[in-house]
Protein backbone atom coordinates (compact mmCIF):
# COMPACT_ATOMS: atom_id res chain seq x y z
CA UNK A 1 0.00 0.00 0.00
CA UNK A 2 1.22 3.61 -0.63
CA UNK A 3 1.07 6.39 1.75
CA UNK A 4 1.19 9.66 0.94
CA UNK A 5 2.66 12.05 4.13
CA UNK A 6 2.52 15.97 3.77
CA UNK A 7 3.13 18.32 6.36
CA UNK A 8 0.56 20.86 7.17
CA UNK A 9 0.25 24.77 7.34
CA UNK A 10 -0.16 24.12 10.94
CA UNK A 11 2.89 21.61 11.08
CA UNK A 12 1.37 18.68 11.75
CA UNK A 13 1.74 15.83 9.69
CA UNK A 14 -1.55 14.15 7.57
CA UNK A 15 -1.01 10.59 6.63
CA UNK A 16 -3.28 9.12 3.82
CA UNK A 17 -3.22 4.91 2.59
CA UNK A 18 -4.11 5.90 -0.80
CA UNK A 19 -5.94 2.49 -1.43
CA UNK A 20 -8.18 2.65 1.66
CA UNK A 21 -10.39 5.62 0.50
CA UNK A 22 -11.00 7.74 4.04
CA UNK A 23 -8.24 5.73 5.91
CA UNK A 24 -5.93 9.00 6.64
CA UNK A 25 -4.65 9.79 10.20
CA UNK A 26 -2.95 12.78 11.56
CA UNK A 27 0.20 13.64 13.93
CA UNK A 28 2.44 15.83 15.27
CA UNK A 29 5.43 14.24 13.82
CA UNK A 30 5.83 12.61 10.21
CA UNK A 31 6.65 9.04 12.25
CA UNK A 32 3.22 9.47 14.81
CA UNK A 33 1.22 10.36 11.44
CA UNK A 34 2.59 7.42 9.56
CA UNK A 35 2.37 4.78 12.73
CA UNK A 36 -1.70 6.36 12.87
CA UNK A 37 -1.95 5.78 9.68
CA UNK A 38 -0.71 2.06 9.36
CA UNK A 39 -2.79 0.94 12.11
CA UNK A 40 -6.11 2.57 10.94
CA UNK A 41 -5.55 0.88 7.41
CA UNK A 42 -5.22 -2.71 9.21
CA UNK A 43 -8.03 -2.37 11.09
CA UNK A 44 -10.51 -1.55 8.24
CA UNK A 45 -8.29 -4.32 6.28
CA UNK A 46 -9.55 -6.71 9.08
CA UNK A 47 -13.16 -5.48 9.48
CA UNK A 48 -13.38 -6.01 5.58
CA UNK A 49 -11.59 -9.45 5.31
CA UNK A 50 -14.64 -10.13 8.46
CA UNK A 51 -17.27 -9.08 6.50
CA UNK A 52 -15.89 -11.36 3.10
CA UNK A 53 -15.32 -7.82 1.43
CA UNK A 54 -12.56 -7.12 -1.14
CA UNK A 55 -9.21 -6.12 0.25
CA UNK A 56 -6.03 -4.35 -1.94
CA UNK A 57 -2.89 -6.49 -2.58
CA UNK A 58 -1.25 -7.60 0.31
CA UNK A 59 2.31 -8.34 -0.83
CA UNK A 60 3.66 -4.65 -0.28
CA UNK A 61 1.48 -3.93 2.09
CA UNK A 62 3.15 -0.32 2.72
CA UNK A 63 5.26 1.35 0.99
CA UNK A 64 5.99 4.92 1.75
CA UNK A 65 5.27 7.63 -0.90
CA UNK A 66 7.26 10.84 -0.67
Amino acid sequence: MNIELEQEADGRWLAEVLELPGVLAYGATRETALLQAQALALRVIAERLEHGEVVPELAALFAVAA
